[in-house]
C-alpha cells in the first residue's frame, strides 16, 4: 500500500470509526501537531485513540468526507469535512469542522502529522 492508499484507508469508516483498528495505522512514535480555532494540541498515539473513543461516545454517528488528497512520496495532504449526528437529534447531520492534514508516513504507518481545523 502506498502513502496515499494508506491515508485514504485510515479515513475510511471501517478504520476511523474503530479505535482498535485505528491503532494499527499509527506508528509507535506517532505525534501530531493540531492547530484549531480552539487552540493548539499535540497528540501522541494514545491521545489520538482516546480522542476517537470520545467521538464514539459523544455522537450517535460520524463520518468524514474527503475533498482532496495529494501525495508526494512519503507525504500526503488531505482536506476533509467531519460530520456528526448527536444522540439528541440522530436524524440531523451537522458539520463538526473542516480539516487539512499533512501526514508523513514511516514504516507504512502514520508517523508525523500536522493538522489545521476550523470548527463550526
Amino acid at each position: 500500500m502506498d502513502a496515499k492508499e494508506l491515508v485514504t484507508a485510515y479515513y475510511s469508516p471501517e478504520v476511523f470509526n474503530n479505535p482498535e483498528v485505528i491503532s494499527r495505522f499509527l506508528h509507535n512514535n506517532f505525534i501530531t501537531d493540531w492547530r484549531s480555532s480552539k487552540g493548539f494540541l499535540q497528540l501522541n498515539k494514545e491521545d489520538l485513540i482516546e480522542l476517537v473513543t470520545g467521538l464514539k461516545q459523544a455522537y450517535s454517528s460520524y463520518r468524514l468526507d474527503i475533498g482532496n488528497i495529494i501525495a508526494d512520496g512519503s507525504k500526503v495532504c488531505v482536506r476533509y469535512t467531519h460530520y456528526v449526528n448527536a444522540f439528541e437529534n440522530p436524524d440531523e447531520e451537522v458539520t463538526l469542522g473542516h480539516f487539512v492534514a499533512v501526514w508523513e508516513i514511516k514504516d507504512n504507518k502514520l508517523y508525523r502529522g500536522y493538522v489545521m481545523s476550523q470548527v463550526e
